[in-house]
């Protein structure tokens, strides 16, 4: 049995993600920054808002050991140029790019050979892949997670733990307004296939949920 963290688990994708893990007999511990009832009977640790250093400690005391860190935390809301909000960009920036790297720069003391780390990221923060536009706020900061995520697979590869950046697909979830094209007990299926077959040789990637992997 491994210890599985979910950052962002009390609903949407993170929810079914705990579920499944923890059906195949994985201790999940569920962090959210508010518990719903669909988290009944897990391990939940509540408080855990990621802009914040003191709701992430809260998170790392909790646990002792980590073997599979999966961080869903995220925020979307479209800002083009009819309505350039920097304020707007500013928060995502903070909950999606700074959010995912503080949450395991607080528990890099519980990680060790052999870990992985699951950052949830998105193909909108892919600059090849970028021929719409717009979206300035979620692109950009999900851009600054791809690199950060590419940056911790180098650092903590001396390590042994490895480190990928997971693109769930276009998931009917509240996020999207239920649009998608994928539902969030299947995308999270192929989440944890992803996160199964991570190594250190394969750490660093930048990856589909179906396996595809994405240009940065």
């Amino acid at each position: 049995m491994s210890t599985w963290v979910v950052v962002g688990a009390n609903r949407g994708i993170g929810l079914e993600l705990a579920r499944l893990a923890k059906q195949r007999g994985e201790r999940v511990i569920a962090a959210c920054r508010s518990a719903t009832p669909e988290l009944a009977g897990f391990e939940v640790v509540e408080g855990v808002e990621v802009t914040s250093d003191s709701g992430v400690a809260r998170l790392a005391a909790a646990v002792d050991s980590v073997d599979v860190l999966v961080v869903m935390a995220g925020v979307l809301k479209r800002v083009g140029l009819d309505n350039l909000a920097f304020d707007e960009i500013r928060r995502q920036l903070e909950v999606n790019a700074l959010g995912p790297l503080r949450v395991v720069h607080a528990l890099l003391p519980k990680l060790h050979a052999g870990s992985k780390i699951g950052l949830v990221t998105s193909r909108m923060g892919s600059v090849a892949d970028n021929t719409s536009g717009s979206h300035y706020a979620y692109r950009m900061s999900k851009a600054a997670l791809n690199m950060a995520g590419k940056s911790l697979s180098i650092d903590l590869r001396d390590r042994g733990v490895a480190v990928c950046l997971l693109h769930p697909g276009f998931v009917r979830t509240a996020m999207t307004g239920q649009h998608g094209d994928v539902d969030p007990d299947v995308a999270a299926a192929r989440l944890i296939d992803r996160l199964d077959a991570l190594t250190l040789e394969t750490s660093g990637s930048f990856l589909h949920a179906n396996g595809t992997e994405l240009p940065w």
